[in-house]
């Protein structure tokens, strides 16, 4: 039985991104030698959109979006898209010190990682 998802994010500068990911965003994690970093996200959900083809995007939720760019930012995140209105929430998207980005988003729908 599946208990459980791995996600992957491809960098440019992984050491700097999994600073992000220890220092700014606090997340638990494990060692598995030579300071390869595997981080404990908090509960998850997968959606699947309509697409003309194959893509796959990282998107981390949270309670009120502007109030987490806001703290973020005060910690030397750029954001790369405001906050801005979509169908489903509120979203913003900021840039990953390794030159990836990754979404933060307020849903406005039910959430299913609360089952």
């Amino acid at each position: 039985m599946i208990n459980g998802a791995h996600v992957i994010i491809y960098s440019q500068d992984a050491v700097a991104d999994r600073a992000f990911f220890r220092d700014v965003l606090g997340y638990p994690h494990v060692d598995a030698g030579d300071g390869w970093l595997i981080f404990k996200l908090p509960p998850a959900e997968v959606a699947v959109h309509p697409s003309d083809g194959p893509s796959h995007e990282l998107l981390l939720m949270c309670d009120d979006v502007q109030a987490t760019v806001d703290e973020l930012t005060a910690n030397g995140m750029e954001f790369i898209e405001p906050v801005t209105t979509v169908g489903w929430g509120a979203k913003a998207v900021l840039r990953l010190p390794g030159g990836g980005s990754l979404g933060l988003y307020e849903p406005r729908h039910d959430v299913a990682y609360e089952l």
